[in-house]
């Protein structure tokens, strides 16, 4: 009979980063691919260096960056300030769109200066559309804020909570607005990033590295859990027996793991996919940002990033982000013959550069989707979960909208709060 102390299912970043907290304690990483990293995994073809989109380390807690600085060695980290621009109207303005509204031609400005001010707010907003109007007008809803976030949620925004985005979305009030016109401040909560040379795994690999490899079971899906005996059983027959059982995977995905007893929560948990192509070219970019948002609707994607601009290297690189609905069909061939016109008709992409190397990745799920009905349900089945010690942390366990840092956080907090026997951690 196979028992840990601890057996964790997943092997992405908030896993890898709970098992480095356990020192020499027993546990068992349980990863259904062939390799740990989830999302943050890297893929090396040629001359070029891509991740499963774009993930860039933003710190805000000292300790996990130095750590981070640390363990990637400084030579080898690329720190960047943000240079971010929108594709509008066949021109480039600069991002957020709400702050920098006076790029836009006269008339639009006006438009958007105007049901700025004229905005009527309220005491409670019934969802994250809502939201918008209130905070700021019809005109930059509606030319920016609308179809970009339609685009990157693939949902109606009236079927989101009004926080849906959290800290992570740009707010801005009339004064800023009227501030930045004259004292540009486009400050966000990734002005700066970090980027490791050699892509987003090296901080995976340093992770895993420090583990007992003889502990991590790649190739491996959990079939089955029974949270009253304590066990799980995977696909190759074996079960392993639990005290604490920490999940990573996405909720929906986990909550199948229980029969039938969550059929319902699990149909009503909206999420979208992403497809992302990684696009390696025979020559450099002009462009000069290292991502650009793309809101017009007759545009396939909703953002596309310059590797080459973050690296600086020689040859354009490109990740270009695509999202559908949970249950679109996609068809690979398509997406990508409307990516190459699409960035062409952008002017990043010209007669002169060939495709020298891409692959493709679907992200599902990608981002999901808050709504406080079922934000609620999800708060009162991990209640009864966290009783039997079973805990579901990071983006997709917890089921948020969060970083990559506060997955690390996650990971240290929780087996903090287990050894200390804190009660209501979530």
């Amino acid at each position: 009979m196979n028992k840990a102390k601890y057996v964790i299912i997943g092997g992405g970043i908030t896993s890898l980063y709970f098992a480095n907290q356990l020192k020499n304690e027993d546990y068992i990483i349980i990863e259904k691919n062939e390799m740990v990293g989830g999302y943050c995994r890297t893929f090396y073809k040629k001359d070029f260096i891509w991740d499963c989109a774009g993930h860039f380390y933003h710190f805000k807690n000292e300790k996990i960056k130095n750590d981070f600085i640390r363990a990637i060695g400084e030579k080898n980290i690329i720190k960047n300030q943000k240079n971010t621009k929108i594709y509008y109207k066949d021109k480039y303005i600069d991002y957020p769109f709400q702050k920098n509204i006076h790029e836009l031609e006269k008339d639009e400005f006006i438009d958007c200066l105007y049901d700025l001010y004229t905005k009527k707010e309220k005491e409670e907003y019934q969802n994250f559309l809502d939201m918008l109007y209130g905070k700021f007008g019809k005109s930059i809803v509606e030319k920016f804020l609308k179809p970009y976030n339609e685009k990157l949620y693939a949902c109606s925004l009236e079927t989101l909570d009004k926080d849906a985005m959290g800290r992570f979305f740009p707010y801005a009030n009339i004064d800023e607005i009227i501030r930045n016109m004259k004292e540009k401040d486009n400050n966000s909560y990734n002005d700066t990033f970090l980027y490791p040379k050699n892509g987003a795994q090296s901080y995976i690999d340093y992770l895993y590295n420090k583990l007992d490899k003889n502990k991590v079971l790649l190739n491996c899906k959990v079939e089955k859990l029974n949270d009253d005996e304590k066990f799980i059983e995977l696909d190759n027959e074996n079960i392993i027996y639990y005290d604490y059982l920490i999940n990573t995977c996405p909720y929906n995905q986990f909550l199948e793991l229980f029969d039938d007893k969550y059929t319902k929560i699990i149909n009503d948990l909206s999420y979208n996919k992403v497809l992302v192509f990684n696009l390696g070219f025979s020559k450099k970019s002009l462009n000069k940002e290292h991502w650009i948002y793309f809101p017009d609707k007759s545009i396939n994607f909703y953002r596309v990033g310059f590797y080459n601009n973050i690296l600086n290297t020689d040859k354009m690189s490109l990740y270009v982000e695509i999202g559908f609905s949970k249950n679109a069909e996609i068809n690979i061939e398509d997406e990508l013959e409307k990516t190459l016109e699409n960035l062409k008709k952008c002017n990043i992409l010209d007669e002169k550069q060939t495709l020298e190397e891409y692959n493709y990745i679907v992200m599902d799920p990608a981002y999901v989707h808050i709504n406080t009905e079922e934000t609620k349900c999800i708060e009162k089945i991990n209640e009864e979960l966290n009783k039997k010690n079973i805990y579901s942390i990071g983006r997709y366990g917890k089921w948020t909208y969060c970083s990559m840092e506060d997955c690390m956080i996650q990971g240290e907090e929780i087996y903090k709060a287990i050894n200390q026997k804190k009660e209501g951690w979530f």
